[in-house]
């Protein structure tokens, strides 16, 4: 046995050592793929206060480049909804323009508006960084806002917000924030309507353009096959002139009232099912519940697809939507009108459930799964590491701890954060679809209707007073 003993020990100490080894692998592969360090960036700013941030990658055959303009339609004027886009879209107003790009410099032309920034993204063939520099200091510093430019501009997005008035989920999708905000910039349509973008003149996108698209109110960011010090001549020279502007005077929103509790019905002639919306006040970006809010979602949407299994459901999303000062926590689906009463009610039974109870720890540790799933995360941007620097700035908190933050919530922070949400907070609820048909489907719906364009007997809920809240662009 002793002669045995000995001749075993040595192959045991290896079997034990790659044993430890596999094990502590296995425990980090899903942090480390989810949660691994972005790459520290060289940062600059020039003399006009423009912050660039730049990755060399010397093997890289491509460049990549981001600029992110730290205001967004969240600034619109009252009734004037889609200014800044509308302003967005003036910087490449040439339609050509993406395809160029594609075809000539081998890569993407982009230009996205949100509620708190524009996001202009370039990329294309390293060799052709000059020329993507170029393009971009032309959009800023030579923006063309003739007369004839903006009809032109505004009579496409005329027509794109016309279009969506004719689809039933565009429909709820404005519908169900106008009803939880109001008049707050979060009620409003970022790509405005077809009478705010008609009320929208030069002197208003010159006043946006004077305001907030500015050198120190901007970031760019750099990746891919270029020297930095190439980078710094070339900008320099490309966006040095880019004048600065004096500080943004911060912007005061007056703070919304409670929303309607009653179910708020929207006729869509001819629609062969119903959308059904229902939203609440969601948290901030920078909140410390984000994160559980976001595995909120993610519990929401089982308990809901699986109380609506025998339901002929179709679209079923629950997503926590965050922005500078609040956000949405929103349910919607697509289900036949018949079904539309069960539908909110399942709903709304889930929302109080889990502002009650606590979820379990299958049900934290699968949404956890989901919400660290690096398949998603590089799916929302070639380089999701980019878009952490810029949140960081945008919302002045530390976007790089929000995965080990998701890492770290427990049960009971979910079971927080939808008490907080959900329990003395208001649903919004919007159906949209066939009007006769919903108004028989949801008769008894808790809560009472409200029929978009008629009158109605069932008083609204008591609206709460309001508070300013301030937001530095």
């Amino acid at each position: 046995m002793n002669i045995l003993q000995t001749l075993l020990r040595p192959f045991a100490t290896k079997l034990l050592a790659f044993a430890a080894a596999l094990a502590f692998a296995c425990q980090a592969t899903l942090p480390a793929r989810a949660q691994s360090p972005a790459p520290e960036p060289r940062r600059e700013q020039l003399l006009n206060g423009l912050r660039l941030l730049i990755v060399p990658r010397a093997n890289d055959a491509k460049i990549w480049m981001k600029l992110r303009i730290h205001s967004g339609a969240a600034f619109d004027l009252a009734n004037k909804e889609g200014t800044m886009a509308l302003l967005a879209d003036a910087l490449f107003p040439d339609p050509s323009t993406a395809q160029y790009v594609a075809e000539e410099l081998g890569g993407q032309l982009d230009v996205r508006t949100t509620y708190d920034s524009i996001d202009v993204t370039l990329s294309g063939n390293a060799p052709e960084f000059d020329r993507l520099a170029e393009l971009l200091r032309n959009a800023v510093l030579q923006m063309r806002l003739a007369p004839e430019d903006i009809q032109r501009l505004r009579a496409a997005r005329l027509k794109s917000a016309s279009e969506a008035r004719q689809i039933p989920a565009q429909i709820a999708n404005t519908a169900v924030r106008a009803r939880l905000y109001g008049t707050y910039p979060y009620g409003r349509a970022v790509a405005g309507t077809p009478e705010s973008l008609a009320r929208i003149g030069r002197g208003d996108l010159l006043f946006a353009r004077d305001r907030f698209l500015s050198p120190n109110n901007s970031t760019l960011i750099i990746v891919g096959g270029v020297d930095p010090a190439r980078v710094m001549r070339t900008f320099r020279q490309f966006l040095g002139p880019w004048r600065k502007t004096e500080s943004t005077p911060p912007a005061t929103f007056k703070q919304p009232d409670a929303p309607d509790a009653r179910t708020l019905i929207i006729a869509a002639p001819g629609a062969r099912a119903a959308e059904v919306r229902i939203a609440a006040r969601g948290v901030a970006r920078s909140d410390r519940d984000r994160a559980a809010a976001t595995l909120l979602a993610y519990v929401a949407r089982q308990r809901l697809f699986d109380a609506t299994r025998e339901t002929q459901l179709s679209n079923l999303f629950v997503i926590n939507e965050t922005h500078a000062l609040a956000g949405v926590f929103e349910v919607g689906a697509t289900a036949p009108a018949s079904a539309s009463a069960s539908i909110v009610e399942s709903a709304r039974a889930v929302l109080r459930a889990l502002a009650t109870s606590l979820p379990s720890a299958g049900e934290t540790e699968s949404a956890r799964r989901a919400a660290l799933n690096p398949d998603e995360i590089h799916r929302a941007n070639q380089y999701p590491f980019a878009d952490v620097w810029l949140n960081s700035i945008t919302y002045n908190y530390d976007a790089s701890t929000d995965a080990r933050a998701l890492s770290e919530v427990t049960p009971a922070d979910i079971q927080r954060v939808a008490a907080r949400l959900f329990r003395d907070g208001q649903l919004a609820t919007i159906v949209v679809g066939d009007a006769a048909e919903l108004r028989a489907a949801l008769a008894n719906i808790q809560g009472g209707i409200e029929v978009a364009g008629a009158q109605v007997t069932t008083p609204p809920a008591t609206q709460q007073p309001s508070q300013p809240a301030t937001r530095r662009p």
